[in-house]
C-alpha cells in the first residue's frame, strides 16, 4: 500500500495512509473520460492514481480497473497554502520550467488579478495531485497528461516583474529591491530572454507533471498575458541515492554546499522579506526576490583542465565537495591556511572562497537552480549550463554584493556567460481563502 507524503513550504512533510480520508483508498474505471477524469481526482488526494504502470511491463501487469499504487517519488506532495510559496525551500526537483509572461495589451490590474486567482487555482490542484479543472473563466478542460502520475513533489511558484506595476497601476507598491541590477563584465545578456511582467517557476520529480502544470498554466493566460521566454532545466532525480546529496552542476562541481540553512538562526532574515505593516510594501510580508540568470557554462574550455587545476578554480574537492584546507564537503573552509610552498592552499581567486559570507560582508542567498542543455552548435560547442535561481530577502544585499566581488576576480568567471537575467517580486503564500498575490492586488 502506497503513503501520501505531504511537504510543506518550509520542506516538513508528513503522510498519511490511503483511504484515511474516508474514501477507502481504492476505485474503479473502464468507463467514461468524464467518469476517469474525477476518479482520478478523488484517488490523486488519497495518493493514488488511475491507470496503468508505466511501460509495456506496466501495462501487461495491471489491469485498467485496478489502481497503481505510487512509490515515495510520486506520492509526494508540496503544500500549496502556507506562509511562504513553495518551490523556496523544497527539496531540489528532477525537472524544472522557468516561464516570464508580459500582460496582453490592455489587460490591466482586473485581469491580472483575475489571472492569478485562475492560476492560483489550478496550482492548487495540480500540486494535490488532481486534473487542473480551470479557473471559472478558464478552458475548463484537463489536458490528461498526468493522470496516472500522482503530484510527485509538484511546486508552482509565482513573481511580478518591475515593469508589472506600471501595467497595472500599481507604480505606488513598487518595492526598491526590484531596482534594475548593475551590469557585469560577463553579461551578454539577451533581452528577449529576461525580464518580464510575471515569472512562473514549476518543480516536479517527474517530467509528465512539469509540463503538464508549464501547459495548464499558459492555458489560463490566454487572451490575459503571453509568454515572454521559457526555459527547461533538471536535476538528479531524487531517491537515485541512498541517502541525499548535494547537486552537481555540469561542470561536475558539487554545487550548494555553502546554501543558507533553514536551521541557521538567521535563515529568515536573510531569506524571506519581514513584516512592514502600513508600509507601501506590506504585501511582500513572508515574501523572497528571485534572482534569474541563465548563465552558459564554457564546458570545452572547463573540460580542458586536469581536475587539480579545476578544483583550484572552484577552491573544492571535486571527488566530494570538501575544501581543499581539508575535511569533508561540510567542513567550514579554512581560508588562512598555506601550504609548504607558503601559499594559500584556497587561491585568493578561488570561486568558493570569493563567494563565501564571510568576504562579503555576511552576504548570502538560498540557490536553488536547474541545470540546462538546449543542444549543441553546429562547432560542436555545447549550450549548456545553469538556469540560476537564488532567493533573498533583497537582492541588494544578497545578490548583488556577491556578485559585484566574483565580477571583480573570480577564477570561475572566464569560464560563464551570463545570457540571461531578471529579478521577480516573490509574495507570501496564499492563505486558504487567498489567491498568489491578492494582498497587492486588491490592496
Amino acid at each position: 500500500m502506497s503513503k501520501t507524503t505531504k511537504q510543506a513550504p518550509d520542506g516538513a512533510a508528513t503522510t498519511r495512509a490511503p483511504g484515511s480520508d474516508g474514501s477507502g483508498g481504492t476505485g474503479t474505471t473502464g468507463v467514461s473520460r468524464r467518469r476517469l477524469l474525477g476518479t482520478a481526482g478523488a484517488a490523486g488526494a488519497t495518493g493514488l492514481v488511475l491507470g496503468a504502470g508505466g511501460g509495456a511491463a506496466g501495462y501487461a501487469a495491471t489491469r485498467p480497473e485496478e489502481p497503481a499504487a505510487l512509490t515515495t517519488v510520486g506520492a509526494t506532495e508540496a503544500m500549496f497554502h502556507g506562509k511562504h510559496q513553495p518551490g523556496i525551500t523544497t527539496p531540489l526537483q528532477a525537472r524544472g520550467h522557468l516561464v516570464a509572461f508580459d500582460l496582453a495589451a490592455g489587460a490591466g490590474r482586473k485581469e491580472a488579478a483575475a489571472l492569478l486567482r485562475r492560476w492560483s487555482a489550478v496550482a492548487q490542484e495540480l500540486m494535490g495531485g488532481r486534473p487542473a479543472a480551470g479557473g471559472p473563466d478558464g478552458p475548463g478542460h484537463d489536458t490528461g497528461i498526468a493522470l496516472d502520475a500522482g503530484p510527485s513533489s509538484l511546486t508552482v511558484t509565482f513573481g511580478f516583474g518591475r515593469t508589472f506595476f506600471a501595467r497595472t497601476g500599481l507604480t505606488a507598491r513598487l518595492p526598491a529591491a526590484l531596482d534594475p541590477l548593475p551590469a557585469f563584465s560577463a553579461d551578454a545578456l539577451d533581452d528577449r530572454r529576461s525580464n518580464g511582467d510575471l515569472w512562473v517557476q514549476i518543480g516536479a520529480d517527474d517530467a509528465l507533471v512539469a509540463f503538464h502544470a508549464l501547459r495548464a498554466l499558459q492555458k489560463e493566460a490566454a487572451g490575459t498575458a503571453r509568454v515572454r521566454w521559457q526555459m527547461n532545466g533538471f536535476n538528479r532525480t531524487p531517491g537515485a541515492t541512498a541517502r541525499p546529496m548535494t547537486a552537481r552542476n555540469l561542470m561536475g562541481q558539487i554545487d550548494g554546499t555553502g546554501n543558507p540553512k533553514p536551521a541557521d538562526e538567521d535563515f529568515d532574515e536573510r531569506v524571506f522579506v519581514p513584516a512592514s505593516p502600513g508600509k507601501p510594501q506590506e504585501w511582500m510580508e513572508g515574501g523572497s526576490y528571485a534572482v534569474v540568470r541563465r548563465i552558459r557554462m564554457l564546458l570545452d574550455d572547463w573540460e580542458k583542465l586536469p581536475v587539480e587545476r579545476q578544483e583550484r578554480v572552484i577552491g573544492r574537492r571535486k571527488a566530494d565537495g570538501a575544501p581543499l584546507s581539508g575535511g569533508t564537503e561540510t567542513t567550514e573552509m579554512d581560508l588562512d591556511k598555506a601550504g609548504p610552498d607558503g601559499r594559500l592552499v584556497i587561491p585568493d581567486n578561488a570561486h568558493a572562497r570569493i563567494s563565501s559570507p564571510e568576504k562579503n560582508g555576511g552576504a548570502a542567498m538560498l540557490r536553488r537552480p536547474f541545470s540546462y542543455h538546449d543542444g549543441i552548435a553546429e562547432d560542436g560547442t555545447p549550450d549548456a549550463g545553469l538556469l540560476f535561481v537564488c532567493w533573498q530577502a533583497d537582492p541588494f544585499r544578497g545578490f548583488v554584493p556577491v556578485q559585484r566581488k566574483l565580477d571583480r576576480g573570480d577564477a570561475l568567471s572566464p569560464f560563464l556567460r551570463h545570457e540571461a537575467s531578471g529579478v521577480f517580486a516573490v509574495p507570501g503564500g496564499a492563505a486558504e481563502d487567498e489567491y498568489v498575490g491578492q494582498r497587492l492586488l486588491e490592496s
